[in-house]
């Protein structure tokens, strides 16, 4: 069991870094949806995550902090960017060449339902708790009401992409538990980012050279160049830096809340630069989210409990 670190309760900046987080991975579904069509998606996820290091790199050699160079630092920057980066990865990938990107999204939106069993049951500070289970199963209906009836169309019908799929949102849990040790390592969230995104890169890229042979695909247009780009230093190099800092903060269960987020993120950014319309079951999804995350947040119905304690008194 993981030694307890206790986390402590979200505040306004941890819940504002969320959604800022939410929006820059809901941002890689379009460039994603920009690059694919002329690079191979091994290729997409090794130029990801390989620039993305030599970007944090690169920031970290400029602002003069050294990368930790000792055997045990590596070997835990080389265990979460398996459970963070290559398995989900390679698992979503291969499960999106079979399943639709909708399914997808719902089956991913399972990492805090996950999460809450995993925390519990390798921690001693993130215990299940009714109010955390209550939330993260009305925040997922809230993700299947904004993504659609039809987007279950296919469940079932191709098992295991869609176990892939799931194994993917497992593996995120469990990085969120794993990530944990870098706090007490004293290991700052920029460190930890540019190691894992590097630990990711060693193994992804040799696989995709492999596999891939990019040398021998047509020349990229600039405009799946500037995806990659955005992919790797938005998406994934901010994105990071922001991950662990809120993991350091606010705890893993917390942190997979922004698989809530992220749909609402997407949906909303299409309906304002897409001009996409929103639909009854986009805000009836967006409140039974919001209700998911203020049920986990816990502070409004402790607010509610006193409030009815304070009333019963004066009667």
């Amino acid at each position: 069991m993981i030694a307890p670190s206790p986390p402590r309760p979200m505040g306004l900046t941890d819940w504002s870094l969320l959604a800022f987080l939410s929006i820059l991975w809901g941002g890689s579904f379009f460039f994603v949806g920009i690059a694919v069509r002329e690079l191979p998606p091994l290729t997409i996820v090794a130029m990801r995550v390989a620039l993305a290091a030599l970007a944090l790199g690169a920031l970290l050699r400029l602002l003069g902090s050294p990368m930790p160079s000792d055997r045990q630092t590596w070997a835990a920057f080389f265990g979460m960017g398996t459970l963070n980066n290559l398995i989900p990865f390679c698992l979503i990938v291969w499960g999106q060449t079979q399943i639709a990107s909708g399914l997808a999204s719902v089956l991913n939106a399972t990492t805090p339902l996950f999460g809450v069993v995993v925390a519990h049951v390798l921690t001693q500070d993130e215990r299940m708790t009714g109010n955390r289970l209550a939330g993260v199963l009305i925040g997922f209906a809230g993700v299947a009401a904004m993504i659609g009836p039809a987007a279950l169309g296919g469940l079932g019908d191709r098992l295991l992409p869609q176990v892939a799929v799931l194994g993917a949102a497992l593996s995120y849990a469990f990085a969120g538990i794993f990530g944990r040790r870098f706090k007490g390592m004293g290991i700052s969230p920029m460190v930890t980012a540019t190691g894992q995104v590097a630990a990711s890169a060693l193994m992804l890229v040799p696989v995709a050279l492999l596999v891939d042979r990019p040398w021998s695909l047509p020349l990229p247009t600039p405009a799946a160049w500037s995806a990659v780009a955005g992919l790797a230093l938005l998406s994934t190099a901010l994105a990071y830096v922001i991950f662990f800092r809120v993991l350091a903060s606010a705890g893993a269960t917390n942190l997979m809340l922004v698989t809530f987020l992220i749909p609402v993120s997407a949906i909303l950014l299409g309906s304002l630069f897409l001009n996409e319309r929103l639909a009854v079951r986009h805000g009836i999804g967006m409140a039974l989210i919001a209700a998911g995350l203020a049920a986990i947040d816990g502070r409004l119905s402790a607010r509610l409990r006193q409030h009815r304690s304070a009333s019963a008194a004066k009667g």
